[in-house]
């Protein structure tokens, strides 16, 4: 069996996982909860490029995502800076799904795949 990597890990979960050339990353969520959509979206594309580094990758080499989004109505929103965030590359496969998040004020979480 390969190596499996696991970083930044405490008694709940790990924040990166590495296996066969592949990252998974933990939903990763906004630092500062009283931004609006665009400025969670922000900080959360930071989060996912940090990690991605950390994991030796980057979000060029992407696979999928997983969109968490509390409010449909902040859809187009969300995608506005998606697309900003996706601009300079070919944009991976994505789902995105209405969901109630563990912290109330949060407005967006992603979950990403990548190749190494």
């Amino acid at each position: 069996m390969a190596n499996i990597t696991k970083l930044d890990s405490n008694d709940t979960l790990s924040e990166i996982a590495i296996h066969n050339g592949v990252v998974y990353l933990a939903g990763q969520v906004p630092n500062d909860d009283s931004l609006d959509i665009k400025g969670q979206s922000r900080e959360v594309f930071a989060n996912i490029d940090a990690a991605l580094a950390k994991a030796g990758s980057d979000k060029s080499k992407i696979l999928s995502a997983q969109v968490f989004i509390t409010d449909l109505a902040n859809f187009d929103a969300f995608n506005s800076e998606w697309n900003q965030w996706v601009k300079d590359i070919t944009p991976p496969a994505r789902a995105t799904v209405e969901a109630k998040l563990v912290n109330p004020n949060w407005l967006i979480e992603i979950m990403v795949i990548a190749a190494i």
